[in-house]
């Protein structure tokens, strides 16, 4: 098969678009052709060799994929082969208390597809658990199927499941241009919630009032914990939805009403940011890490997807063999929605 291997840490030069054995499925095991798999900022982190995530080299990256199912290893069972699918891109041991729970991404095994758990989707033929598997929504392109599994998933964990949004709460979705905040944003929106977008760029505040966004944050220039303080009466947000770290940190949690939750799921900004305690005793406020997903919550997200009530958002396609070019666009973080690669 032809595949993109990412053959050092470093620059997107670094990728390479060569012949690589074809995979078998194991058991509980499919084997899937790719059809289209989207970028995800943390394919770049990867490949500039995050220290969190030990990964041999050669290595192909990509964790949201879909495609059609081809055959199954042994003790497996799915969609009929032929059929068109997408994949969950978590992947966890199935048999732990966390597992057992439904608290998938708890699991002392838990990894992403195409990061720690194994090869992923810069490929033609991938091989993932076959519960992993769940049907393309009918009508739908690869690209737009590729372009909402970790990112709608993991949204839905932050917002749903970890911060228990309600009708008629206040939430502020800061870098709502990016993959993961087109789907905050859409699912804020969805549960009735009363939703801000911030972002740097106009141009995607434009795209995110489309989405569901009421009010908008253009920040710089505008202050940010200014505006949002003014555009909630002096209340504060309920939930923030942050994803951005060190640049905006300290200005999202002073955001938040008492009793308010701040919920993150990346640091694209940089690790490590300052935190007055004081300030979050004093206030009630919660600080809650989010990682991805279970299986169940997926399942949700897609039949969400499926009957048009959360839509994936495509910014631009690249051929396989254009893996390099895809990371430098993705890079200049000039996109509103995903950037995925045709397979």
């Amino acid at each position: 098969m032809k595949a993109v291997l990412l053959e050092a840490f470093g620059g997107p030069e670094n990728l390479h678009y060569s012949d690589h054995p074809d995979p078998k499925p194991g058991r509980g095991e499919a084997l899937v052709r790719v059809r289209a798999c989207a970028l995800n900022h943390l394919d770049l982190f990867i490949r500039d060799g995050i220290p969190a995530y030990k990964i041999g080299l050669p290595h192909i990256l990509g964790c949201d994929i879909a495609g059609e199912v081809l055959a199954y290893g042994t003790e497996a069972q799915g969609p009929k082969p032929g059929s068109r699918v997408v994949v969950c891109p978590g992947r966890s041991c199935g048999d732990c208390v966390y597992c057992w729970r439904g608290e998938d991404s708890r699991c002392k095994d838990y990894g992403i597809i195409g990061a720690q758990a194994g090869p992923g989707g810069y490929a033609e033929l991938i091989v993932v658990p076959a519960r992993n598997l769940f049907p393309t929504p009918a009508g739908m392109t690869d690209e737009a199927a590729a372009s909402f599994p970790l990112t709608f998933l993991t949204a839905w964990h932050m917002l749903i499941t970890l911060g228990g949004l309600r009708a008629g709460q206040d939430v502020l979705v800061l870098g709502a241009g990016s993959g993961v905040g087109v789907a905050g944003l859409q699912i804020a929106a969805a549960a009735g919630a009363r939703v801000v977008a911030a972002s740097t760029s106009a141009e995607k505040l434009d795209a995110a009032k489309k989405l569901g966004a009421r009010e908008l944050i253009h920040s710089p220039p505008e202050d940010l914990l200014r505006r949002a303080i003014k555009l909630t009466g002096g209340k504060g947000f309920d939930l923030v939805f942050e994803h951005v770290g060190p640049a905006v940190f300290d200005k999202a949690l002073k955001a938040l009403a008492p009793g308010g939750a701040l919920i993150t799921c990346g640091s694209t900004t940089g690790p490590v940011v300052q935190l007055d305690m004081r300030y979050v005793f004093s206030r009630e406020l919660r600080i809650l890490g989010a990682k991805m997903g279970s299986l169940a919550e997926f399942s949700e997200v897609v039949r969400l997807v499926s009957n048009g009530t959360l839509k994936p958002v495509v910014d631009a396609t690249f051929p396989l063999e254009e893996a390099r070019r895809a990371h430098e666009y993705l890079g200049s973080r000039k996109q509103f929605g995903k950037v995925v690669l045709k397979i």
